[in-house]
């Protein structure tokens, strides 16, 4: 009871860091490229996660070896003792969820789409991650989650049909683009899933961003766009994306998913189109219709129908056949796995 509040605050955390990342997006493309703010994003934040990453590794290294059984159990996500293949597990996973994500949601907001719009696109990455979760990674969505998770999909519909009808010269590819940030980001979710690489939050982020700033770097500087303009706009808006949308977004994305499954994150993804709409408002005046605040409602009961089916079923259980006593024994036959 004493740290009951935890879950509370990573949730809560999460649905707001990860808002920003959407708002971010749309405020620092209005001083320079997509390209230009991403490659200056992780340039910044890769060197000193590298070297906090390096300073858990060595004293991982220090640290008395674990007993076989122990290591066996994946304590080197406990003590920070990363391997070869840890570290290429979670380099795959950051080309998916921080370039291939990321390059989408800034592209489309460089081409016009609202942070609004956007992040309700992006929102549809619960539905096919949790439904691609069952055969795949063997998690079991209850009924009540399944239909949390249709609604969901019918409050997001709501908004961006909205959207969408409103008068405006937002080309229609702009919206083509968080499509295909959003199968990225379910990539990268199943992908870690599966490998589990071992390693903290901390090295698995700096892995993360390293392989992300080499990336956006060399798109910027192949297409011309990575010299930094002077505007102090740039910089405040390289400011928000590392700190609140890298550090705290991304950080809380994979301790809420290790703490809490893939169905629960996809319910808690939800709010973020609500919130970011919130923000979009307070910071550039992006009208809230009737439609969004439709959305907004059917979304918030799809959150309360997810979260409280008490978090995905788990694997199925193996089926059981009966095993015949010995000759000459009596009493109950044991069960063993078919």
């Amino acid at each position: 009871m004493r740290y009951a509040f935890v879950p509370v605050v990573i949730a809560a955390g999460l649905v707001v860091m990860w808002s920003s990342g959407f708002v971010g997006a749309e405020l620092g493309t209005r001083y320079a490229p997509a390209e230009t703010l991403l490659a200056w994003r992780f340039l910044a934040i890769a060197g000193p996660l590298a070297v906090w990453g390096l300073w858990i590794h060595t004293r991982a290294r220090r640290a008395p070896v674990p007993e076989p059984a122990e290591a066996a159990g994946g304590t080197g996500r406990r003590t920070g003792r990363m391997t070869g293949r840890d570290a290429a597990g979670h380099a795959a996973v950051g080309a998916l969820a921080q370039a291939g994500f990321l390059y989408g949601v800034y592209a489309a907001s460089a081409a016009g789409a609202a942070a609004g719009t956007v992040a309700l696109i992006a929102a549809l990455q619960p539905l096919v991650a949790t439904a691609l979760a069952v055969p795949l990674l063997g998690e079991r969505v209850r009924p009540r989650q399944a239909v949390g998770l249709a609604l969901g999909l019918a409050g997001v519909a709501l908004v961006v049909g909205a959207d969408l009808r409103a008068p405006g010269a937002t080309p229609w590819w702009a919206y083509a683009l968080p499509v295909g940030a959003m199968l990225s980001l379910v990539a990268a979710t199943l992908l870690e899933r599966r490998l589990r690489p071992g390693g903290t939050a901390v090295q698995a982020l700096a892995v993360q961003c390293g392989v992300s700033a080499v990336l956006f770097t060399a798109l910027a500087a192949g297409t011309g766009t990575l010299a930094p303009p002077a505007d102090p706009g740039f910089w405040a808006a390289v400011a928000w994306v590392v700190v609140l949308s890298t550090l705290g977004g991304y950080g809380l994305y994979w301790a809420a998913l290790a703490r809490f499954g893939v169905a629960r994150v996809s319910a808690l993804l939800y709010l973020t189109p609500p919130t970011t709409l919130l923000w979009s408002l307070l910071m550039f005046g992006d009208p809230v219709g009737a439609g969004a605040l439709a959305g907004m409602a059917v979304c918030a009961a799809a959150v309360a129908l997810v979260a409280g089916g008490r978090g995905p079923a788990g694997p199925r259980p193996a089926r059981l056949r009966r095993v015949p006593a010995p000759a000459g024994r009596r009493g109950p036959r044991d069960p063993a796995p078919r």
